[in-house]
């Protein structure tokens, strides 16, 4: 993309149900070139399991308490936190008591928009079929640590 982008809230697209949290593609890695943004807002106790994927990702904490599983290490993070992930790490988190809000970054090789997409789009958030979610994130480059 060569030209600058301004997404007011009032323009943000509709969020997407991604496995019970909500997600806002804010830029897509591919729309963009350089990285991804989404913003990601879950309920208390929800979150993705372990799983790690080719490309670098960030998380910059906005509301509430978030439990971050990075490899074999756990960090209970409140507003203002930041967690960064390398590319092919495992790694998993958790919404604490009344749930969070957070930015999400991710590198260039991202595929997370499409992913969420494909996600919202072809999996049921009330009755997931596991083997159609486990093949939408193999096909996005994600995979679900066993």
């Amino acid at each position: 993309m060569n030209r600058h982008m301004v997404i007011p809230p009032n323009q943000r697209p509709a969020a997407l149900d991604v496995f019970g949290t909500d997600v806002t593609v804010l830029a897509a890695a591919s729309r963009v070139g350089g990285y991804g943004i989404t913003h990601q807002q879950g309920a208390a106790g929800s979150g993705p399991p372990p799983h790690s994927h080719g490309w670098d990702e960030a998380f910059f904490v906005l509301t509430g308490e978030i439990t971050f599983r990075c490899a074999d290490e756990t960090h209970v993070c409140g507003p203002g936190t930041l967690v960064h992930v390398p590319r092919d790490t495992v790694h998993a988190f958790t919404y604490g008591a009344g749930g969070g809000s957070m930015l999400e970054f991710t590198s260039r090789e991202s595929r997370a928009a499409e992913m969420f997409t494909e996600v919202d789009a072809e999996v049921d958030a009330t009755n997931p079929d596991i083997a159609r979610a486990l093949e939408v994130l193999r096909r996005n480059g994600v995979t679900v640590a066993g």
